[in-house]
């Protein structure tokens, strides 16, 4: 097994990605609308980073912002989007579904994990953070087949989560994958892996960056910053 802890950075440009990449990152994680959460990339955008990229990219499907209890109609949509996903090339796909009491609906996920198949990698993600009781919907999710959870440890920064994602980890008991993410930087990142026993992060590493040429909205948006991914990437690797 490698000793590396692996880096994940969420991005949502062509651009993102390069500068991700360049900087230190193992794996992206590719989404449209960061500012919501993440929503499924357009195929172009998978197309390119998937050109431009030579590490893994998992793919979010995920139609809406919101919650994460959907219709019949959202499911066939994610359903057709995972197809043209995994088509065009991804390591793998991030969802998420619950029931309308919070706990991991069964049926669909078992649906999308057997969709996905044995191949690309199954990744639930942050939805987990609202179930009601995360030892059990992490059961839930290991006889399921996932891959791997995305999690802040039910806390609205992974930082502040550490003893719920250290449980996890125990739990776990390397059947899946436990991913700490949201509010991870290069400042606290080596304290989260040392409270937790980690052996991957996931963060976003963006500077909000604006657009002059916006005389409406504010014309803000978020972009991959490579001194933070650097520096993140630093931090991490002096742990080793």
């Amino acid at each position: 097994m490698s000793s590396r802890i692996l880096l994940e950075v969420a991005v949502a440009t062509l651009a993102d990605a390069q500068t991700a990449q360049a900087a230190g990152a193992d794996r992206l994680e590719l989404n449209a609308a960061l500012e919501l959460g993440g929503l499924t990339p357009s195929i172009g955008t998978v197309e390119l980073v998937k050109a431009a990229c030579r590490i893994p990219v998992i793919a979010m499907v995920r139609p809406r912002p919101g919650g994460f209890v959907y219709s019949s109609a959202e499911r066939a949509t994610m359903e057709r989007d995972c197809d043209h996903l995994l088509a065009a090339g991804v390591a793998g796909v991030a969802f998420g579904f619950l029931s309308a009491d919070r706990t991991i609906d069964v049926a669909a996920t078992r649906a999308f994990v057997n969709r996905i198949g044995s191949g690309p990698e199954c990744v639930f993600h942050r939805a987990f953070d609202l179930t009601p009781d995360p030892a059990v919907a992490l059961a839930t999710l290991i006889d399921l087949g996932v891959t791997r959870v995305l999690t802040s440890g039910q806390a609205t920064a992974a930082p502040d989560g550490t003893t719920v994602i250290k449980r996890l980890v125990i739990q776990a008991a390397n059947r899946t994958e436990i991913l700490p993410g949201a509010g991870i930087t290069p400042e606290n990142v080596a304290q989260l892996i040392a409270d937790t026993g980690v052996r991957q992060v996931h963060g976003s590493l963006s500077v909000v960056r604006s657009d002059p040429g916006q005389p409406v909205c504010p014309g803000e948006y978020r972009v991959t910053c490579a001194k933070r991914v650097a520096a993140a990437r630093r931090a991490i690797d002096a742990l080793l």
